[in-house]
């Protein structure tokens, strides 16, 4: 029997060709270039976006796609301002806050419709109520993550002495600080399997407390959609057969999410990551007619919250802050 053998490069050129005629789509021309930002490190958060990256779905949709490495150490804002990443993941506030600061962002689509930000204390440390927070230690995510514990705060006149805090909640563990920041599909799960029991802990949901608002959307900037608006739809629409796929082979997801989190040698397990992949199917309500749009009265309320505590003056038109990509 006669071994042919092919070059590398023809192999995987075969492949996306085979990737984009099972997904019913025809590609034209090389491949586009982009690169994708997450706003932290890998995990089952964004296990949309790895899985259309190693299902083939952006490069079946024309797409040559680069995750990048997320973190505190590279926010969003700072790659889509430079030039690093065309597309970047950002919570609605946030976004809104930086466009309001002049940078231009531009809603592609919207993931995760409610708030999932909590901050956790202990009921041994006399924190019961908001007002007890006042004068506290509290350990808070960089600037892009913050912006909700500080209207929290505002609110109840709980003047805070913030600690910065990185991918763990091991200060709130050991009693450095009296609080920590949380979401409900991740710390608040590693805070539980650390040994401590939920009725030692006081929750503040911020949601609870007037604070709602619209969590991880795919944003990119107004000059990218401008240039190649095509490139934009087609991020979007691989991204959402990303997170469809994902939903409904949640093992083949975690195994995909498992081998980022394996490459960046982070601190967490796979019992972990799946926990939280099933609380962040159940976040983004998939289900729905509506899933990945921006709806107005969400941005609406948004932005009014942003003015009533005085983190923004002004707020974008929606008009200017959103493109129906789906």
């Amino acid at each position: 029997m006669r071994l042919f053998h092919f070059p590398i490069a023809f192999m995987a050129g075969l492949a996306t060709v085979l990737i984009a005629f099972f997904a019913g789509t025809v590609l034209a021309g090389p491949l586009k270039p982009a690169a994708l930002i997450p706003q932290w490190e890998p995990q089952a958060q964004f296990a949309g976006y790895y899985v259309a990256l190693a299902k083939g779905f952006y490069a079946a949709r024309g797409v040559d796609m680069r995750i990048l490495r997320g973190g505190p150490a590279s926010p969003p804002s700072a790659l889509l301002r430079d030039g690093r990443a065309q597309f970047g993941t950002f919570f609605l506030a946030t976004a809104i806050r930086e466009r309001a600061g002049g940078l231009p962002l531009l809603n592609l689509a919207q993931f995760v419709p409610h708030a999932n930000q909590l901050i956790i204390a202990r009921k041994a440390d006399g924190i019961t109520t908001p007002h007890d927070l006042d004068g506290k230690r509290v350990s808070l995510w960089g600037p892009e993550f913050r912006i909700l514990p500080e209207a929290f705060f505002k609110k109840f006149e709980a003047r805070v002495t913030e600690v910065p805090q990185g991918f763990t909640v091991d200060l709130f563990l050991r009693g450095g600080v009296a609080a920590c920041s949380a979401m409900t599909y991740n710390e608040y799960h590693a805070i539980l399997n650390a040994g401590l029991d939920a009725g030692e802990l006081t929750v503040f949901s911020l949601a609870d407390f007037g604070l709602d608002l619209p969590e991880d959307g795919l944003y990119t900037l107004d000059g990218t959609w401008e240039k190649d608006p095509e490139l934009c739809r087609a991020v979007v629409r691989a991204t959402l057969d990303g997170w469809r796929y994902a939903f409904t082979h949640p093992e083949e997801a975690l195994d995909i999410v498992m081998s980022h989190v394996a490459a960046a040698h982070l601190p967490t397990n796979r019992m972990h990551q799946k926990w939280m992949l099933s609380r962040i199917t159940r976040a983004m309500s998939a289900d729905g007619p509506d899933f990945g749009l921006l709806s107005r009265p969400q941005y609406q309320t948004t932005s009014d919250a942003l003015v009533a505590a005085g983190l923004v003056t002004t707020a974008p038109p929606s008009e200017a802050f959103h493109a129906d990509c789906r």
